[in-house]
């Protein structure tokens, strides 16, 4: 099954952020992609959902640059994300994964602006301080990010991954650790950055996905069970939006 394109509804000359065919990834014996195609164009937001071992969180690694694939292709940005080809793409890319990729002796600010500068933010460090006050953590910035809670250092990951203002932001279950607050502040962000960032993100939880997002996809063992595009659904309610995600999700019946 495949992703389809969503050129169609939003307009042929819509340019394409990230192109799959035929992607596939294993991991030894056990195969943790099996066939995707997808076409994701500027300016969606896509929340991918599925079972742990679904392969969410591989597609997604895929996407950033951070796998290779094991067969099929991936294109970024019209490049492939990894290695030395992938570096500009890598450059235009913004992730939030498991791992906070912070340095855990310096602060957060410093953490930030060194990111910034990495990513050539032109004076990163009034790049970190705006994040910072955005974030409501200005009474830490100068605080070690070994002495921030969990809650604290997933704000401080999300404000790494937004620093460089990237055209396509990768969230992989972006809810743990992140408050309620920080939810919201996220939310908006996307809302006013409108179709200058594309979204991609894993989750496991279903009104998250829906509140950040306009498509559903469903990944079950490694391939696409559900897309809402190819099903041309593309204004329901929320509220009827999470009943479609929730039977997709559902454990199948098997035949004895």
């Amino acid at each position: 099954m495949t992703i389809e394109t969503a050129q169609s509804s939003r307009g042929a000359d819509t340019a394409v952020v990230i192109q799959c065919a035929g992607l596939e990834k294993s991991y030894g014996q056990r195969s943790a992609l099996r066939g995707v195609t997808a076409t994701v164009a500027e300016g969606e937001r896509i929340a991918v959902f599925g079972d742990n071992g679904a392969g969410k969180s591989t597609l997604l690694r895929l996407m950033s640059g951070l796998l290779r694939p094991s067969g099929g292709r991936i294109h970024v940005f019209g490049r492939q994300p990894w290695g030395r080809e992938g570096a500009r793409v890598r450059a235009r890319i913004g992730t939030l994964s498991h791992q906070s990729h912070l340095y855990q002796e310096l602060s957060m600010r410093e953490n930030l602006a060194l990111y910034a500068q990495l990513n050539g933010v032109p004076d990163p460090g009034t790049r970190a301080d705006e994040l910072i006050e955005r974030f409501r953590l200005a009474g830490r910035r100068a605080d070690p990010v070994r002495t921030l809670s969990r809650g604290m250092t997933q704000r401080v990951s999300l404000m790494r991954a937004l620093i460089h203002t990237p055209a396509l932001l990768i969230l992989d279950e972006p809810e743990t650790g992140l408050d309620a607050a920080a939810r919201d502040l996220l939310t908006r962000y996307i809302a006013e950055r409108g179709a200058d960032v594309t979204v991609v993100l894993a989750t496991h939880s279903i009104d998250l996905g829906v509140a950040l997002t306009t498509r559903d996809i469903v990944l079950r063992n490694g391939a696409i069970e559900y897309d809402s595009a190819s099903h041309g659904v593309s204004s329901l309610s929320s509220e009827r939006r999470r009943e479609q995600v929730a039977e997709q999700i559902a454990p199948r019946a098997t035949l004895t």
